[in-house]
């Protein structure tokens, strides 16, 4: 007979153990392969700014399951699953609603009243649960979720050089220049200005995603100027290395040609440093996406919540 599930939270220093154990218990390629960057923005970087919570499930010894969840910065009584990860071999016997149980206690302990499984922003991996996690999806049924919205990704194709997604840019940022407009590789020194724009502009946490594009390894940032004024930005990498984002643009230059530039230059970047496929996460403007750099929507997520019963 199977050993008893047992319940441990783990501390910080395991992160290196989590990220091994990730990269064999998630199914996606996509994801297994960057179980370092998912566990690093999830746990190592994200509990710089908000609680975070890592548990492990044990059969006996053994490591058969991982959950990290964590409360928002921004919203009060909110409280997130960020990720759930069990081996094949162990799924489907009550591992990840046993995780799942026990992250709504120790949320509830730091004052959370509602729980998502949805990304946690600027600190996410995942819109919310891929639609390919079956397990994930029937654990989170089986104790009273919800399913709320839908989200999705598309993919830019940067494994040949004839792909939209690199396309030049140089004639479009000529045009840009003979209007005024200054297209460039986004500096440490310019992050204050970007984050200031962001939040005037958009609101939300681009700010804090910024902050983990501009000048990190791995990641960047291209931004548009005008008369010594913001008035675009794309960034890639803040999460993981192979996703694209945010981007925006100002409202009076919509229609500019701006984010096209701003993608690609990008994507180029993503593509120079060997991704293949970027993921464009959390995407709104579909057409834009398409036409630019004849993206494709492929990944779809639920997100999904629970009110905690009073106790």
């Amino acid at each position: 007979m199977d050993a008893e599930i047992t319940i441990t939270e783990l501390t910080l220093d395991l992160a290196p153990t989590v990220a091994g154990f990730c990269a064999q218990a998630l199914d996606l390629p996509e994801d297994a392969a960057e179980a370092a960057a998912i566990v690093d923005v999830l746990w190592t970087r994200a509990a710089a700014d908000r609680a975070v919570v890592g548990l492990g499930a044990y059969r006996g010894n053994d490591l058969v399951g991982v959950l990290l969840c964590s409360v928002s910065p921004t919203e009060v009584g909110i409280g997130h699953v960020d990720l759930v990860a069990v081996l094949p071999g162990q799924r489907r016997q009550g591992v990840g609603r046993t995780l799942l149980s026990r992250a709504e206690q120790a949320l509830a302990e730091r004052g959370v009243t509602e729980v998502l499984l949805a990304g946690n922003p600027p600190y996410y991996a995942w819109p919310g649960i891929d639609v390919r996690y079956t397990p994930a999806v029937c654990a989170a049924l089986a104790l009273g979720y919800h399913q709320d919205r839908t989200a999705w990704n598309m993919t830019a194709d940067l494994s040949y050089d004839e792909s939209p997604a690199l396309r030049s840019t140089e004639a479009a940022e000529q045009r840009l220049a003979g209007q005024g407009i200054t297209v460039r590789r986004a500096e440490p020194a310019d992050l204050p200005a970007l984050a200031a724009f962001a939040r005037s502009t958009f609101g939300g946490t681009w700010d804090g995603e910024l902050a983990g594009s501009v000048g990190r390894a791995g990641a960047g940032c291209h931004l548009a100027e005008g008369a010594g004024e913001v008035l675009g930005f794309a960034a890639y990498g803040s999460s993981r290395p192979s996703w694209f984002g945010p981007m925006g643009t100002a409202p009076a230059a919509e229609g500019s040609g701006i984010g096209g530039v701003l993608l690609r230059r990008c994507l180029r970047d993503q593509c120079a440093a060997g991704v293949e496929r970027a993921q464009i996460g959390w995407v709104g403007p579909v057409p834009f996406y398409s036409g630019s750099a004849g993206a494709r929507i492929e990944r779809v997520f639920f997100l999904y919540r629970r009110t905690l019963p009073v106790t």
